[in-house]
């Protein structure tokens, strides 16, 4: 039990599944019994009225059936709820009830019971106005200064403020720019009515300046007005809150000062008569009602706001004095006198809790009980001790970490189809004539367990798409099976960086602990087919990009790796085979006939991932299957990094477009809302000006921002196309990488966490940085030379580079140090023998320019442009097509 909780004094709940709102609560002395106790008033959207009087018997009981005094059905849903001198004649208490077309004042009234029931309790209706418009709150008070009588003022929906002198109508007024209505006061003091304009504003408006504008059923301008018989309607004063209002109570202790507390959705605002700010208060939680009431310090003012975090806070002006919780989150909040205890905190919420508590603390009521006084033996304790030792070793040997359970909550297949789908479901693609088709993809769920709500997501590598990417499943028995399909297709005309999708299960598991579940997530990879994205082509005998992949063992008939690539016309050229990717680009791949050797060329250099990838995979594939279980493949040319630099040119030289644009996009939206204001300005003026070309440079400024907008747009595509191609790059790097060095799994995975780390690429925080940040890195830490490199410090702010040389040395001189030997890892420890592995030593981080430009002059001869290299040493075993000779 929490020691700030609130005290519970009386409770019941109203109803069932009816709902309230700040203005159903009210607490009065309605029956105008003398005693000095109020009343519990709550009406609710159902159109019941109830009206309370706790008597509980001891302090925590819920309501007896004494305690309802009485409850009538309205059939009208009651908006709000007032206690006032609402019928002329009488200065007696009366209940005025606000429905949305109706406004009824009831006089409630007892009488003694001669037998055990008790007091029967009558609502009689003494009047009501029934509404032109739809209502939506009231205030009420002694309007113009009148004695022994109150007012009642409705602000309906469209923002008229509709005046009732208790048994007639009075007037109408509508306020001017009204859009939606806001809380609504009234301040005796000042004699005006207190709101909030959907301009998020503090308006002021005087009684007498209501009372003598123009009537509310003629809007028009009349010619009367004109003449000067009506007043307009204008604002006493105004203040910019910057936020929607919640409530708005008006407070006065004394009649020399009065008090104007606004509740906003984040701050609550106190202010004077004339609008000026007195103070304000910015609120830690959503708030969701307050009370301002008397303080017994001079000169402060006491609030109490409640929260959705089911806390009630009290304030003594901006200083947080108490904060207690409560079992609900209250809309309403009132505190009223019950049976001489002052001072109770009634609290109303929208599922209709009603509960009366008071502030206080709950004492804790245990003792330590006393401890026995005995002698300690020493040798049983030692026995103990060695005994516990033994237990804590047993426990590190087999790890502290639970063991996973051997069968899981909730299994994820996936199955993708072998065939394409006889109704392709590609809709809105950008490739031209090829016909595009679809693959369906279908995913099987099964539980072990009951499991609420579960998520799945699948992604894809752009531009490939789903037509389905989020399904919610409900397992309310174990052993459940569900199946979900959904088809993939290429929707744009460039390749995607990887062939490869994930399914993406979420859910939630209740345990002892957590009821509400513990989230847990499983997954489940597909590879699609190649055939998807790719058609049989024509090989080429030219192309600007070649790469030779080394294996180990006898060449592959390329139809038996490729048979759905096969072209039956050519069966002399079974070890050549061409590649048209969807869009147009084309991939020739070629094995030789007495060497292990396989040649990949294309003329786009990202082109070459994907096949070589499929290559290298299909071959270690029909080598398992041969029981061929020493299957390696290598990379003995020189790292293409020429090419890659070229791909990470481009797509740095699209950021800053962008980023160009952007900065004149923006410039020619301020120059465009700057032309907006000196027109409007200029329009408003009474005595006509002329515009001196405005209007021409508004328009010739809409039409910059327009094209400006479009060339964002433009840019925006490209950038994401080029970061594609750039990805596909990386991927086939880190391949080459892989295969030159014959680096493990882990390492080709560091690689790839600092080659790939953003799977989007964004302005804010692009690929160059962020891969620059990750290979310094690894330079610093297990590629470095020395431990002075590793003690240097990383700039922890990653901003956009001016350009990408410092970037490009990093990756050569990453590719320099695998040469002569380092090795990629993550533990603290392993960076130190590094001097011992790499023969020759490393080439240290440079510090200065000169020492990057020696570090560049001396990894030329490793890293020279693939191009060239091809050409000076070609592969003779594949060196023409028409006949690959020996």
């Amino acid at each position: 039990m929490s020691l700030f909780k609130a005290r519970d004094w009386w409770s019941t709940v109203l109803g069932e599944k009816e709902e309230f709102d700040q203005g159903c609560l009210c607490l009065a002395d309605v029956d105008n019994s003398g005693s000095g106790q109020d009343k519990i008033i709550v009406g609710s959207f159902m159109g019941y009225l109830r009206i309370f009087n706790p008597h509980p018997v001891k302090t925590g009981d819920g309501a007896q059936a004494e305690d309802l005094l009485l409850e009538v059905h309205l059939r009208d849903p009651i908006l709000q709820v007032e206690v006032g001198k609402f019928v002329s004649g009488t200065e007696m208490l009366h209940l005025a009830v606000l429905h949305s077309r109706k406004l009824c004042v009831y006089s409630v009234s007892g009488t003694l019971g001669n037998v055990e029931h008790g007091n029967q309790y009558q609502l009689k209706l003494m009047y009501e106005h029934n509404l032109q418009r739809t209502a939506c709150n009231m205030t009420y008070g002694s309007f113009g200064g009148v004695k022994g009588r109150d007012l009642i003022c409705i602000q309906s929906m469209d923002g008229m403020l509709m005046v009732f002198e208790q048994e007639s109508y009075a007037f109408g007024r509508f306020l001017p720019g009204s859009l939606l209505p806001g809380p609504l006061a009234y301040s005796s003091r000042t004699d005006s009515f207190i709101t909030v304009s959907s301009c998020r504003q503090v308006e002021s408006y005087k009684y007498q300046v209501l009372a003598f504008a123009t009537d509310a059923d003629k809007r028009q301008e009349t010619e009367q007005q004109k003449l000067g018989s009506g007043k307009r309607l204008v604002v006493d004063w105004a203040l910019n809150i910057g936020e929607q209002a919640l409530d708005i109570c008006i407070v006065s202790f004394n009649q020399s000062a009065s008090s104007v507390f606004v509740l906003g959705e984040r701050n609550f605002f106190c202010l004077k008569d004339n609008g000026q700010i007195r103070f304000m208060k910015k609120l830690d939680c959503s708030p969701s009602c307050f009370l301002p009431y008397c303080s017994v310090s001079e000169g402060t003012i006491n609030t109490l706001i409640g929260n959705h975090k089911n806390m009630l806070h009290v304030y003594q002006d901006v200083t947080l004095k108490w904060a207690t919780q409560l079992p609900h989150i209250p809309v309403a909040v009132r505190v009223g006198c019950f049976q001489d205890l002052k001072g109770v905190i009634v609290t109303l919420s929208d599922d209709g809790r009603l509960q009366c508590s008071y502030l206080g603390t709950d004492p804790s009521l245990f003792q330590a009980p006393k401890v026995e006084s005995r002698e300690l033996n020493y040798d049983e304790l030692d026995v103990e001790l060695k005994e516990l030792q033994r237990i804590i070793k047993v426990v590190k040997s087999q790890g502290i970490w639970p063991m996973p359970e051997k069968e899981d909550d909730l299994k994820v297949y996936a199955m993708v189809s072998s065939n394409f789908d006889p109704v392709s479901q590609a809709t809105d693609v950008e490739i031209g004539t090829d016909v595009v088709p679809s693959i369906t993809v279908q995913v099987t769920l099964q539980n072990r367990i009951v499991l609420p709500k579960v998520k799945l997501s699948i992604y894809v590598q752009p531009p490939l798409v789903l037509t389905c990417d989020q399904f919610t499943f409900e397992f309310l028995a174990p052993e459940m099976i569900s199946t979900v399909s959904f088809s993939v297709y290429l929707k744009r005309s460039y390749t995607p960086s990887d062939l490869e999708g994930n399914a993406v299960v979420s859910y939630s598991k209740p345990t002892d602990r957590n009821p509400d579940g513990t989230p847990r997530v499983v997954q489940c990879k597909f590879r699609l087919p190649l055939k998807l994205i790719c058609l049989p082509g024509q090989p080429s005998k030219t192309a600007n990009h070649k790469l030779t992949i080394d294996t180990n063992q006898s060449p592959v008939s390329l139809p038996s790796l490729f048979p759905g690539f096969a072209n039956q016309s050519d069966d002399d050229q079974i070890n050549v085979m061409g590649f048209r990717f969807l869009g147009g680009s084309r991939v020739t791949l070629l094995a030789s006939k007495t060497s292990q050797r396989y040649r990949i060329q294309s003329e786009q250099f990202e082109d070459l991932w994907l096949i070589t990838n499929e290559l290298i995979l299909r071959l270690q594939k029909y080598f398992e299957k041969q029981g061929i279980k020493d299957f390696a493949s290598s990379f003995s040319g020189s790292i293409p990094l020429q090419e890659y630099f070229e791909l990470i040119d481009h797509h740095f030289e699209l950021r800053i477009n962008g980023e160009k644009l952007e900065e004149l996009l923006s410039e020619r939206a301020v120059q465009f809302r700057a032309i907006q204001r000196r027109l409007l300005t200029r329009f408003k003026d009474k005595t006509p000006a002329p515009l001196q070309h405005l209007d021409v440079l508004l328009d010739g400024t809409y039409k910059q921002v327009i094209a400006l907008a479009d060339a964002v747009e433009e840019n925006q595509g490209n950038l994401f196309q080029a970061f594609t191609k750039l990805k596909s790059a990386t991927h086939l790097m880190i391949l080459l990488i892989g295969l030159w060095q014959k680096l493990s799994a882990d390492q080709i995975a560091i690689l790839e966490a600092a080659f790939l780390p953003l799977q989007e690429d964004m302005q804010e925080l692009g690929w160059e940085e962020t891969v620059d940040a990750a290979i310094s890195h690894l330079l610093k830490t297990c590629l470095s030379k020395s431990s002075k490199e590793q003690a240097l410090n990383l700039n922890s702010q990653l901003n956009i580079p001016k350009d990408t040389s410092r970037l490009k040395k990093h990756i050569t001189l990453l590719c320099d140090r695998l040469a002569k030997g380092g090795r990629l890892c993550l533990s603290n420890d392993a960076a130190a023998p590094q001097t011992m592995v790499m023969p020759g030593g490393c080439t240290p981080i440079p510090e200065s320019d000169l020492e990057e430009r020696s570090v560049e002059q001396n990894s030329t001869e490793l890293f020279t442009n693939h191009r060239h290299l091809i050409a000076e040493t070609p592969v003779p075993e594949v060196s023409a097509l028409q006949g690959v000779s020996e």
